[in-house]
């Protein structure tokens, strides 16, 4: 017993500093990275299957929810996530990427980037379309630091197949506008002058790209 503690204690004494000096290294910090990534992940999966949770738990053996119990739910898991929030404070960073995502729930914003540091802006609209408070929002995020902003769609979008078909014209004109005049919004995004400015100077690149909805990658337009 004496000799396996002995063995213990020596491999502890080099395996420690070992490690500690491999977290240090290019490999070790994208290890970190990687290995964080899939524990977020893995954290989403563990919370998939936790019925008692569910908002349509109700809904799907039958029963139905009233609005204040959903508020209620909200509430509850709110406070829950807050609690672990106050017991293990996070870090702090200043965005450097501006990222235009669709409002559908499919689409995780921390999913896509693999990141949840906080180096994101986020801004959901219906059907990725930007009105002019987002446009101004962009503008002010990029004088305060942002140097990407990343525009998506994604696939099997409910706005793009509202904007396509005739009955759901009828029915959500606004919307249906909205998606048909996204291209030339973007454009007049990107004259704005104080944005134009940066982005001849290399000081700011906008990228717009598809996201599968089904595996969250991002894929050129």
């Amino acid at each position: 017993m004496r000799r396996f503690l002995i063995v213990v204690l020596v491999l502890l004494v080099v395996l420690v500093p070992a490690g500690w000096w491999f977290l240090g290294t290019p490999n070790g910090r994208h290890a970190q990275f990687v290995v964080g990534g899939a524990l977020v992940n893995l954290g989403y999966r563990m919370q998939d299957h936790l019925e008692a949770y569910d908002f349509d738990e109700q809904h799907a053996h039958g029963g139905s929810m009233t609005p204040e119990e959903v508020w209620a739910e909200v509430l509850r898991q709110n406070r829950l996530a807050a609690s672990v929030r106050r017991t293990f404070p996070r870090t702090h960073h200043h965005p450097l990427v501006a990222l235009v995502v669709c409002m559908d729930a499919r689409l995780d914003t921390n999913e896509i980037t693999g990141d949840t540091r906080q180096y994101y802006y986020v801004i959901r609209t219906a059907g990725s379309v930007l009105e002019d408070k987002e446009a101004e929002m962009l503008e002010l995020a990029v004088q305060n630091g942002v140097k990407v902003i990343l525009l998506t769609t994604h696939s099997d979008c409910a706005a793009e197949r509202a904007a396509a078909d005739p009955q759901l014209q009828e029915r959500y004109p606004t919307l249906v506008r909205a998606v048909h005049e996204r291209g030339m919004r973007v454009r007049t995004l990107l004259a704005r002058p104080f944005l134009a400015d940066r982005i001849a100077k290399g000081e700011l690149l906008v990228k717009q790209m598809d996201i599968d909805t089904h595996t969250e990658e991002l894929a050129p337009k």
